[in-house]
């Protein structure tokens, strides 16, 4: 299974594309959409929502995951993250690729086995998981790649009990 993950931003979107197959990761590509702070906020979300489908269709993925708002203090940030994720989730369904929506809570849970791990625990382990020589890069990255892993983990377990694919 191919997954991309996605850490969704306005300023800086991470994406992230990881095999998974017989309980083994293997990295395949991953980076950050950036989106100049000079455009509008809706073209932002257009050019996110555009270059991660690109993305989607040139690794050829299976499913996406996407970190979810959990909390926020800056509530105008969260409310422009919170329209990229929509415009993520449309997109992706146009494409008729499964999505999932993971809390910062469930991917840390998933990726580390403790759900209030630091981020550098959680990047540690991506490394770890995904046999990288080093921490992947920018931290936006990172966080996508662990929102992919989380997605693999928690597919395997429902095929473990018998869920069907997860799918909005």
């Amino acid at each position: 299974m191919r997954i991309l993950g996605i850490d969704p931003g306005i300023a800086k979107t991470g994406w992230g594309v990881v095999d998974y197959e017989g309980r083994r990761y293997r990295p395949v590509s991953f980076g950050v959409v950036q989106t100049p702070s000079s455009e509008i906020l809706e073209k932002r979300i257009h050019n996110i929502a555009m270059s991660v489908a690109k993305i989607a269709q040139e690794h050829q993925v299976h499913a996406i995951s996407i970190e979810d708002i959990f909390f926020a203090k800056n509530v105008a940030s969260a409310i422009g993250v919170a329209k990229v994720i929509g415009a993520l989730i449309h997109q992706m369904l146009i494409m008729e690729l499964p999505v999932h929506l993971f809390t910062p809570l469930q991917i840390k849970q998933a990726v580390t086995g403790y759900g209030v791990a630091e981020k550098h625990q959680v990047q540690e382990m991506v490394r770890i998981l995904l046999k990288m020589e080093k921490i992947p890069s920018p931290d936006h990255a990172a966080d996508s790649l662990a929102a992919a892993i989380c997605y693999a983990a928690n597919s395997n377990f429902n095929l473990k009990i018998g869920l069907q694919e997860l799918r909005i």
